[in-house]
């Protein structure tokens, strides 16, 4: 069990890339922290060794977003470990690496996107709504690739936009439980799902795009989520913060 004054925070995708970031700065900030993953556990298990080394307290659970019976028992372990859960961050999302166009996308890969990043979302904000402590925070992701009209991020940029629409309705309907629903949405960063399919020149291209002339670091992003669910973020609800260095 945790302490009476230790927030617990569930990461999804919390092992690898930005959710491994999120996952780490979370923990420094004092959160006991449950890493939910979906495959690749020994990732998932390094990242616990790696809080715990640093003082920290984690477990890893693993399960699919888009199966809600699995997202019921990671809140379920949430609580039997740790007490309770204070803040969710819902980072789990899959990017088809071919960027195919609308045109060319295939009806599986389709559905597999919107299984993940919508229905995965949803099901965790429906968990939240009713399991999340009084005065908790979530915190969605999305991309400020919605902004960019990048092509072959069509269907991608749909279920991100279906997020934010979320996380907003969601925002106002949690009145009077003090819980905070806020998005962030990132630029370019470097992780390997960023990494996969591009070339050295789109890449070198993509960085040039934010006036600050670099890829974003999984730990720009991992900072503005650590914000928002510290007490210093509690007056801002209900926003979309585009975390990209300007590109858009």
């Amino acid at each position: 069990m945790t302490t009476p004054s230790q927030k617990v925070a569930i990461v999804t995708g919390g092992s690898r890339g930005i959710g491994a970031a999120i996952s780490q700065a979370l923990a420094a900030a004092g959160h006991a922290v449950v890493i939910n993953y979906a495959s690749r556990a020994d990732e998932a298990e390094q990242m616990v060794l790696q809080i715990a080394g640093a003082g920290g307290r984690a477990i890893a659970v693993q399960g699919d977003v888009a199966d809600a019976a699995a997202m019921t028992a990671l809140f379920d372990t949430a609580v039997q470990t740790f007490g309770g859960v204070d803040v969710l961050v819902a980072n789990a999302g899959v990017l088809d690496s071919r960027l195919p166009k609308i045109a060319d996308m295939a009806e599986a890969d389709f559905d597999r996107t919107f299984a993940v990043n919508v229905k995965g979302v949803f099901n965790l904000m429906q968990l939240a709504a009713s399991r999340l402590r009084d005065g908790g925070r979530i915190v969605t992701l999305s991309s400020s690739v919605l902004a960019m009209n990048l092509p072959g991020y069509g269907v991608y940029a749909a279920s991100k936009a279906a997020v934010e629409t979320l996380s907003r309705f969601l925002a106002h309907e949690l009145r009077g439980r003090q819980i905070t629903v806020n998005t962030v949405a990132p630029g370019p960063v470097a992780t390997e799902l960023f990494f996969a399919g591009k070339s050295a020149e789109r890449v070198a291209q993509l960085a040039k795009i934010p006036p600050l002339e670099r890829l974003g670091q999984p730990d720009d992003i991992a900072q503005v989520v650590a914000f928002l669910a510290s007490p210093a973020g509690g007056w801002i609800n209900g926003q979309l913060l585009r975390a990209n260095g300007g590109a858009v």
